[in-house]
């Protein structure tokens, strides 16, 4: 039986405790807007984007683009003052592609971001075709100064699914990525969404058990630091909305047991970042179930400890 202390209380390797561990002391995440577009926006690759991916570029939460860096710091800070007395906090440059502008740009606002006496690292999200090699320097010299992270959205590694939803690059450019990135030392977070579709005979199909579970044993034998669970969310304005009616949403029931599989079978040296998300209210068409997410946060630690489940139970 493994100690509950060995991770804060949970049964798996929370990016709290890591945060704790790494820094000696609770750590905010700040989500950032870099001004960014991405490939599959601005007709590099396509124009509408990831099939599930809002105006926002999954940075919905973000600050505003139009402020400074240090601006939006600033006004990140105020607004999660009332959640916590957190006083170190992470840069997190979430909305679009991250790295997916003049190398002298990006230099500009990653510099200034690790460069305020508040933020501790950075954690940059981006795709794994936009990380050439004068991108690798900037990361490893910035790595230098203070931890950066590079986070990748794999989404799957199945082409029928990432076809489907216009991920835009094949799986041995994310291991690529993978490799010049553990060759420099940053750390790599990588998204995995959970509940996907794909289309078989004109007939759109979800992921199975088995298709998750093959995208996170694939996952397990390369040398990232941590994964992002996520709830597959259908929002306004998408173009999966426009196949809402065809979809099989999970149902609560269905994503707790999914995720708890995926926490079983990830091994221990991985920090689970998340282990589901947030879709904007105002744009969430589906699962409804979603938008209670202490609920859903709750019960799968309950169902953890009931099941007597650990991470790693299969991998360690």
């Amino acid at each position: 039986m493994k100690d509950l202390q060995t991770w804060g209380g949970r049964r798996y390797y929370s990016l709290d405790h890591y945060l704790k561990n790494q820094f000696g002391e609770k750590i905010y995440k700040l989500s950032l807007d870099g001004g960014m577009t991405c490939p599959n926006r601005d007709g590099s690759l396509g124009k509408r984007g990831c099939i599930f991916c809002s105006e926002g570029g999954s940075g919905d939460f973000a600050s505003n683009g139009k402020d400074s860096i240090t601006d939006q710091i600033e006004e990140a800070k105020s607004k999660v003052a009332g959640k916590t007395k957190c006083s170190k906090f992470i840069a997190y440059f979430q909305a679009y592609t991250n790295t997916y502008a003049p190398i002298g740009y990006l230099r500009e606002i990653f510099y200034e971001a690790i460069n305020h006496t508040d933020i501790v690292a950075l954690s940059i999200a981006t795709r794994p075709d936009c990380l050439s090699d004068n991108v690798l320097e900037l990361l490893s010299e910035l790595n230098k100064i203070k931890p950066v992270w590079i986070e990748l959205g794999l989404q799957t590694i199945h082409e029928k699914t990432a076809d489907f939803i216009r991920r835009g690059y094949p799986l041995d450019c994310f291991e690529k990525a993978v490799e010049e990135l553990s060759r420099i030392n940053i750390d790599i977070i990588v998204h995995l969404i959970i509940g996907l579709p794909y289309m078989d005979n004109q007939k759109i199909l979800t992921e199975s058990r088995d298709d998750i579970l093959e995208t996170i044993e694939y996952l397990s034998k390369l040398p990232i630091q941590g994964v992002k669970l996520q709830l597959l969310h259908v929002l306004k304005g998408t173009d999966l909305a426009d196949h809402l009616t065809g979809l099989e949403i999970l149902s609560f029931e269905d994503y707790i047991n999914m995720v708890i599989l995926c926490i079983e079978h990830l091994p221990e040296r991985i920090v689970i970042h998340r282990i589901t998300g947030d879709g904007p209210k105002a744009l969430l068409l589906a699962p409804m179930w979603s938008t209670n997410k202490k609920k859903t946060l709750n019960t799968i630690n309950q169902e953890l400890k009931l099941r007597n489940t650990w991470q790693g139970k299969y991998f360690s």
